[in-house]
Parts: structure tokens; sequence; C-alpha cells
């Protein structure tokens, strides 16, 4: 509707509606494209719903696997981790809840020992100065000691080491294995796989060279079937069943002070009217403390072998 003004008459003329508008004819031949295509896109989209097509399986089997592997890592890290934090926890606290031996006086009574594995012995008699011990048979790795001291820095610390790496894998295991205690230094007459390490750490002197051998307790579960040393300097050997007399004393160990012990305890077996020192028996020292243990809690011991005296 518009409106007209004409000759100050005012008109109103009604303006016709416009034509409907008719929907454009669709070419059947379109019309059947189209449907063809919508029928076709509809099959596609109901086949990859119910049965993924090869390609898209694979992409998502490729993924599910790698998502599984990172979860499966991050679990095992996680496994890991926590198994290494109780092991470290287990042998840290080894060395701050020590053990003890039974003492005889004040100054054993402070001495402390890591909870390891150590040679097995029983207690045959306890004395003021000394005790007498009955030793089961265990085996040793022992290598020679540079220069003609037991006790110094250097030699001790090259001898600990050349040990050391056969027990945690120079050898023809290389297994990881738990320490053990003591270090023996002895001495006596001349004549691989990572284990645990046992105490003592034992000094031999071997006479007939005039040089001195460090040992390390090997492990009991291993026995005889020890792997075999990859260091031509390291050597195997069973040490048979003993009976020894041993006196224990703290602090840290010098040349000086293993001569002045063991001619002390050679004069007090010598009143022992049950055993006496064996003919050609040298001294051992067993040293069962970490470098960092303060000197009044280090336990460490003489050792002479004895034997019965003849009725």
């Amino acid at each position: 509707m518009t409106l007209c003004k004409t000759a100050h008459t005012l008109q109103i003329r009604s303006t016709p509606p416009p034509p409907p508008l008719r929907p454009r004819p669709i070419p059947s031949y379109s019309t059947a494209k189209a449907t063809v295509k919508i029928k076709s896109m509809a099959t596609e989209r109901t086949v990859a719903v119910s049965s993924p097509s090869p390609r898209t399986t694979t992409w998502s089997s490729g993924f599910d696997t790698r998502v599984s592997l990172v979860l499966a890592l991050a679990s095992q890290a996680s496994s890991q981790s926590q198994r290494l934090l109780f092991d470290l926890a287990n042998e840290t606290a080894k060395y701050v809840f020590p053990k003890r031996f039974e003492p005889r006086n004040l100054e054993e009574a402070l001495m402390t020992v890591p909870d390891l594995e150590t040679i097995k012995f029983k207690v045959l008699r306890r004395g003021d100065q000394y005790e007498i011990r009955e030793v089961e048979p265990y085996f040793v790795a022992e290598t020679v000691m540079p220069g003609k001291t037991g006790f110094d820095f250097y030699g001790a610390s090259q001898s600990f080491n050349i040990l050391a790496e056969y027990l945690f894998g120079k050898n023809t295991e290389v297994e990881k294995m738990e320490m053990t205690t003591p270090v023996l230094t002895s001495k006596t007459q001349s004549d691989g796989e990572k284990m645990e390490m046992t105490t003592p750490v034992i000094t031999n002197k071997m006479e007939d060279q005039d040089k001195w051998k460090m040992s390390f307790v090997m492990p009991s579960k291993y026995g005889p079937n020890l792997p075999l040393p990859k260091d031509r300097s390291v050597r195997i050997k069973e040490v048979p069943r003993q009976v020894v007399a041993v006196t224990a004393f703290p602090g840290f160990v010098t040349d000086d002070e293993v001569k002045q012990r063991d001619l002390k305890l050679r004069d007090a077996l010598e009143n022992d009217v049950q055993f006496r020192v064996k003919e050609g028996a040298s001294v051992e020292v067993a040293q069962y403390n970490p470098p960092f243990t303060l000197p009044f809690k280090r336990r460490n011991e003489i050792a002479l072998e004895v034997e019965r005296r003849e009725e």
C-alpha cells in the first residue's frame, strides 16, 4: 500500500502483493546424482561407525599402542624409582642402625658394625683380654698390596678398589650384590658377577715375599661357585675351619697399632692353659666399618690362629 498526494487529495492505492516464489526445478540427473551421493555418504558414515576402514583401524591401533607403551613405561619408571629409593633406604639403614657384638667392656660397648653379612663363628670362651672363636669355613677374594706396609692410605685404597671392582661386577658373571663385612688384612704364609660385600676385609702379609694381602670375605650363598675375576691380580681362596684368639680395638688401624696389639695378644696367650698360638701363625686384622665412621665407634679386631695345648 502506498500514499499518493494529488491536487490536495489524499488517495490510498493498494499495491498488489509480489508473485509467490516458485521452487527451482532440480534436474532429474542432478537429483539422482545428489541422492546417490547422499546415500554413498550415509553408507560411508555407517561403515565408519560399525566397521572402520583399514586405514582408520591402523592409525587407531598404532595410537592405542603408543599410549599403552607410554603408560607402561611411566608405570615401570615409577616402580623402578620406588625400588631404587627402597634399596637406598635399606642400605642406608644398615649403617645408620648398626649392630653390636657382645661387649667385654665399655670400650667395646661403643663399637658398632654395619648390619651386613659377616663371617660365621661360635664363641668358645670369653676372657678379659680376648675371646676364643671357632670360625666356620669361608671364601675370600684376595690381592697383593703394594708397598711393605699393610695400612698406608695409598696401598690400602688401591687394593680395596681392585677387590671392589671384582665384587661389584668385574668378573665372569657381572652380577651386583649386597655388601658384607669385614675387610681382612692379615700376615700369612703365601702358599667376577657383582656380589654382596662381606666383612671383614682381611689383609695378610706374605712372608716369603714380604708383601701384604687384602681380602674380601665372599657372600656365603655362593659357596665354591664363585665367578672368576677378570683381573689376574685377584685370587679366590677357601679359608678352612679354624680356632682363633681375637681382641677388639677402636680407632683407625696403623702398622704400629697392629704390632703392639699382636705382641700383647701373644703375651696373654702364653698364660692360657687351654690354647696356644699355632706355630707359624701370623696376625690378621679385621676392619668392619666404612671410612666415615667416627673413630670411637669403629670396630677392628686382631686375630691369631690357636690350637689346644697337649694334655
